[in-house]
């Protein structure tokens, strides 16, 4: 949708108003900075999450936690062995100052004290945009989405709620998620950003 402008705090949070996010335009996220808004937009319906019984049973063994961890979160997101890797420095600590800024979370999951796996994105309202996640031990990253879910389902149940992965991949595809129109995307952000932010994430900003 666009090339340049900066990762400042204000121009992140108008981006994810106007349904577009940064993402760097040449390998490994380094190069110009693009602005994407995908045609389709992969979310995930919250009344639509698959969870296997092999899930299920994974999730238990896991301790989940919100925003323990964000800066290792971010750093698992951005393991230079990640294949597609495309987090750099710049963009990590774009992302810490949103997070100390009370926009910017992590959902965590841990085992044993140590950190399992994860994701982190941006809640404004009753929109979560994820932007990333990574894993560690198996069904890691899996069961931070499901914890996510059940956290932006927990105050009202209000499905209106819309948690935007950008794109659907195989992986995604498998706990529900779908493929919008970039029109319906920006239709549902709209009733979205009129929402209360979840209580999971109500540091206030």
């Amino acid at each position: 949708m666009g090339v340049g402008a900066d990762l400042e705090p204000g121009t992140l949070l108008a981006g994810y108003r106007s349904a577009v996010f940064p993402m760097g335009l040449g390998r490994h996220g380094r190069g110009p900075l693009g602005w994407w808004s995908p045609d389709p937009r992969g979310v995930m319906p919250l009344g639509g999450l698959k969870v296997s019984r092999s899930l299920r049973k994974s999730m238990n063994t896991f301790e989940i936690r919100v925003d323990s961890a964000f800066e290792e979160v971010v750093a698992g997101c951005a393991d230079v062995h990640r294949p597609g890797r495309w987090i750099t420095p710049r963009i990590a600590e774009a992302y810490r100052r949103l997070h100390d800024l009370g926009w910017a979370h992590s959902v965590e999951c841990w085992r044993d004290g140590r950190l399992a796996g994860g994701l982190y994105g941006v809640a404004i309202g009753g929109l979560f945009a994820g932007e990333s996640m990574f894993h560690r031990e198996t069904d890691a990253s899996k069961a931070a989405l499901v914890a996510l879910v059940r956290m932006l389902l927990a105050d009202d149940g209000d499905e209106r709620r819309l948690l935007d992965v950008q794109w659907r991949t195989d992986h995604l595809g498998s706990l529900g998620v779908v493929e919008i129109s970039r029109d319906e995307y920006r239709s549902r952000l709209v009733q979205a950003l009129e929402l209360p932010r979840p209580a999971a994430f109500s540091t206030s900003s």
